[in-house]
């Protein structure tokens, strides 16, 4: 029997809808009676939410963050390698600067281990490695962006051309928000946007590791 394929552009859609799906955002306002915009740096994450909502929530929507990013690549299918790369791309985006939230959204890390685990699984390792090294350094976006850098190089040796297709269709989006962030740096310069680049914030502090 033939398998039903979905045309790309509503690959594409879908994947992008179902990345804008707010879900730490849904879960903090109904159980702590908080929007995550309106608090701390105004990022909407499965991290923002750990902090008003606790760890039980976190547990429960984490894997739906995780999960919309998976959602187009797998719609995709193995035989549209292209397609599913820019269906990840699209989830990414989705959850940056979602239409739920009028533009508004996280970091992107969370749909991009789903994207990644379709396409690449052995790349989810790198970005988890980059996290949870830069969080016991105390330097989160440093670490990611550490990951990110490799993540082209590691995917390339084990998948070649396919594999750096995925790193550029993951990364290309995290960096991104990093540059836009949710609202503009104070002063608009160089260096401002080096920082944000390098590690995801505008405060050059350490003590501070977070985003904006």
């Amino acid at each position: 029997m033939n398998r039903i394929r979905l045309p790309g552009a509503a690959v594409l859609t879908a994947s992008f809808a179902a990345g804008g799906v707010p879900f730490a955002n849904i879960a903090s306002t109904r159980l702590a009676g908080t929007d995550l915009r309106e608090v701390g740096s105004g990022t909407v994450s499965g991290s923002a939410l750990f902090k008003v909502a606790g760890f039980w929530p976190l547990m429960v929507v984490g894997p739906l963050e995780v999960g919309k990013g998976a959602l187009g690549p797998l719609l995709a299918g193995s035989g549209r390698p292209v397609l599913a790369a820019a269906a990840g791309t699209a989830a990414i985006a989705g959850h940056d600067y979602s239409p739920f939230l009028r533009g508004a959204g996280g970091r992107g890390l969370a749909p991009a281990l789903g994207a990644t685990l379709v396409l690449a699984p052995e790349g989810v390792g790198v970005l988890l490695a980059g996290l949870i090294v830069g969080r016991c350094a105390r330097q989160t976006g440093l670490g990611c962006f550490l990951a990110y850098l490799a993540l082209g190089p590691i995917l390339y040796r084990t998948r070649g051309p396919a594999g750096l297709l995925t790193a550029f269709a993951v990364v290309g989006p995290l960096l991104i928000k990093r540059l836009t962030g949710n609202k503009p740096p104070a002063r608009r310069s160089p260096e401002a946007y080096l920082r944000r680049l390098i590690y995801d914030r505008d405060e050059p502090s350490a003590a501070n590791d977070q985003p904006r």
